[in-house]
């Protein structure tokens, strides 16, 4: 945890006010205030710092932080998010104590000011390379499976099996990840409400899938055990591959931590949402390369639980993969099979691989 020094805050407060402050001194609020209690302060309390300015005026200002918490703070990005809106909401509010700055610490234990801030950005390195998904598109144009599709498959399981051999420490994190597996906007709830009127898909469909997996929300809740690192979003358009099993990824999502069951549905499903796409069942290369994939990953990983856990990984994706919106030229078939697997798999308390097309309706 960083603390708070007298002359990082005088520089701080110098920059925020575009003039020479000198602090006179420090202290959480609600203790009684002196020169004693200057050097140092960790993060979560208020803290009230009377400086004067050049010109000798004596003001005092209130300086906030925020700690981590099991209620949406656990990373540094929530509590910037918090902080950051903050900053601008109750400056628009009548009355309200208004915000003078929001600002960060960098890794010297030094203040910057973000007050200015309107978006933020990030730079990241370029990487060459072709999606994953140009293969599946070939795969499913041709079904001619190559060598170097099943090294392929092969090397992205490994990268998971190690990937999820790192094991989170805070348990709360996983009753974090699967409540908002359900209820994130990104994920279930966030998908049913992003569909259109559809006659094949109307909301009492979409709210059924909804109620299912709140229930299972209840299931895996109690799992906290299975906290690992992830990816978060491992799905062909996020992984590029160079001339033969090399790859790097991309936009790691929702955290660093999470149930391995993510990774491996997000990628393993993209073999069906093709093989549907060419034949409207899981069959030819794609079956292959699903079925092997996951007898892979069950033997290296000795993680037989993750076939009592993954219906509600596979309803996120097949929500994106059956959405108008996402895929708005997907032949109907495909979304009632899709659909009918989600329903299917949210119904059974085990999952297994090689029972797919029975899943999806035949």
């Amino acid at each position: 945890m960083a603390e708070l020094s007298r002359q990082v805050m005088e520089q701080y407060l110098s920059e925020v006010f575009k003039t020479p402050v000198s602090v006179l001194q420090m202290a959480p609020l609600g203790e009684r205030i002196g020169r004693e209690s200057i050097k140092t302060y960790g993060y979560g309390k208020p803290i009230r710092v009377d400086y004067r300015v050049a010109d000798g005026d004596t003001r005092s200002v209130v300086f906030h932080t925020m700690s981590p918490s099991p209620f949406g703070h656990e990373h540094m990005a929530d509590r910037a998010q918090s902080l950051l809106w903050a900053h601008r909401a109750f400056n628009s509010l009548p009355g309200h104590v208004r915000s003078l700055d929001v600002g960060a610490f960098q890794s010297d234990a030094t203040l910057i000011s973000l007050g200015m801030v309107d978006e933020f950005c990030l730079l990241t390195e370029w990487v060459d390379g072709q999606g994953y998904n140009l293969d599946l598109e070939r795969l499913r144009d041709t079904d001619t499976l190559s060598d170097l599709d099943i090294r392929r498959a092969d090397a992205l399981c490994n990268y998971l099996v190690q990937t999820h051999r790192v094991e989170g420490g805070d348990p709360e994190l996983y009753t974090r990840r699967i409540r908002e597996l359900v209820g994130h906007g990104e994920c279930v709830m966030g998908l049913t409400d992003s569909y259109p009127p559809h006659p094949l898909i109307p909301a009492s469909l979409l709210e059924e899938i909804e109620h299912r997996c709140v229930k299972w929300r209840w299931k895996l809740k109690p799992l906290n055990h299975r906290l690992r690192q992830v990816h978060g979003d491992f799905h062909p358009w996020n992984i590029l591959f160079g001339p033969g099993t090399g790859f790097r990824v991309l936009d790691r999502s929702r955290g660093e931590w999470g149930d391995p069951a993510d990774d491996v549905v997000c990628l393993t499903a993209n073999y069906l949402f093709f093989s549907l796409q060419r034949s409207g069942r899981l069959e030819g290369a794609f079956e292959t390369l699903f079925r092997r994939f996951w007898e892979r990953y069950l033997n290296e990983s000795r993680d037989d639980e993750m076939l009592t856990v993954v219906a509600p990984f596979f309803a996120f994706r097949g929500l994106v993969m059956a959405s108008p919106v996402w895929y708005p030229n997907l032949k109907d078939e495909v979304r009632r099979r899709l659909l009918t697997f989600v329903l299917t798999l949210l119904d059974r308390d085990r999952f297994d691989p090689k029972e797919v097309n029975a899943y999806c309706g035949g």
